[in-house]
C-alpha cells in the first residue's frame, strides 16, 4: 500500500476561524486525512486556554472539506454513551459523504474527567469499559437506519501490549500509535506492530487486515521514511496552532518522494 499522510489540527489555543481555514487549506493541499482530538480541556499550555469540542468540529469539517477522510484521533469512549457515539459517527459520516474514520480510545487525561464529573477508574477498569464500548458501538452501527454512507473504518489508538493490541487484533480496521516520548520511535513502532501481528495470529485474523498508522510531531518529520519502511501505511502530523501548513507541505513532499 502506498504511504498516505494526514494532519491532526489541535483544537486548543486557537479560534474557530483559524481551525476552519486550516482544515480547508490542508484539504486543498491534498492530504489524505484530517483529524482533531477529543478532549475537554487543553492538555498543553495554559489550562484555562481556549478549547473546542471534537464532534461539533467534525460536523463542520464534514461539510467544509471535499477530499480527505476525517476523524477523531481519538474519541474517548468514556465521554459518551456508546450507542449515542455510534449515532453521532453515522451522522457525521453521512454529512461527509462517507469519509469518516472512527478513531476510539480508552482515555488518559484524568483532569478532564474530574472537571466534567466523569468517573476515572484505574487502567483495568478503563480497558474493561473501553472493550464493552467498542462492542456496543459496532452493534449500534449495524442497526442504524440509514447506516453509514461509507465504509466507516474503526481505528483504535494505543500501545498496551496485552489488552489494547489484543482488542485491535479482534475489532479494528486501523491501529494508531503515537510515540512522542519514545527514545527510538521507529524501533518501538516496529516492535509494537510485531506484537499486533502475534495477537492477530492468536485470534485467527490476517494481520494484513489491520492498517498500521502512526502520529508524529513536527520535529519527527525526518522519521517518516523510517516509519514507512517499518510498515506504517498512514502518517499523521500532529499540528498545534498557529497551524504552520508548510510542515504539511513537507510531509506531502515525503509522500511524493516515496512514490505515493
Amino acid at each position: 500500500m502506498s504511504l498516505r499522510v494526514g494532519v491532526q489540527l489541535h483544537p486548543q489555543h486557537t479560534g474557530i476561524a483559524e481551525l476552519r481555514t486550516a482544515w480547508r487549506e490542508a484539504d486543498a493541499l491534498g492530504v489524505d486525512s484530517l483529524w482533531t482530538w477529543d478532549h475537554f480541556l487543553p492538555h498543553t499550555g495554559d489550562p484555562a486556554g481556549r478549547h473546542y469540542e471534537c464532534w461539533s468540529l467534525l460536523s463542520a469539517m464534514a461539510v467544509e472539506t471535499r477530499r480527505a477522510t476525517i476523524g477523531p484521533l481519538v474519541s474517548c469512549t468514556a465521554f459518551r454513551n456508546p450507542h449515542l457515539l455510534a449515532d453521532m459517527a453515522r451522522t457525521v459520516d453521512q454529512l461527509s459523504g462517507g469519509r469518516l474514520v472512527l478513531g476510539l480510545g480508552a482515555g488518559w487525561f484524568e483532569a478532564e474527567h474530574t472537571e466534567y464529573g466523569l468517573p476515572f477508574p484505574g487502567p483495568a477498569g478503563r480497558m474493561d469499559a473501553f472493550a464493552a464500548s467498542v462492542t456496543a458501538v459496532k452493534e449500534r452501527l449495524a442497526k442504524l437506519n440509514p447506516g453509514p454512507a461509507g465504509p466507516l473504518p474503526l481505528l483504535i489508538g494505543g500501545a498496551g501490549r496485552r489488552r489494547t493490541l489484543e482488542l485491535v487484533a479482534r475489532e479494528a480496521d486501523w491501529w494508531n500509535w503515537y510515540g512522542w516520548a519514545s527514545e527510538d520511535p521507529v524501533a518501538e513502532f516496529r516492535e509494537l506492530s510485531g506484537v499486533l501481528d502475534q495477537w492477530c495470529d492468536r485470534v485467527g485474523r490476517d494481520p494484513g487486515r489491520v492498517a498500521r498508522t502512526v502520529m508524529i510531531n513536527p520535529d519527527q518529520l525526518p522519521l517518516v521514511e523510517g516509519f514507512a519502511e517499518a510498515g506504517a501505511v498512514h502518517v499523521v502530523l500532529s499540528l498545534p496552532a498557529p497551524y504552520e501548513l508548510r510542515r504539511v507541505e513537507e510531509l506531502l513532499k515525503v509522500r511524493a518522494a516515496l512514490g505515493s
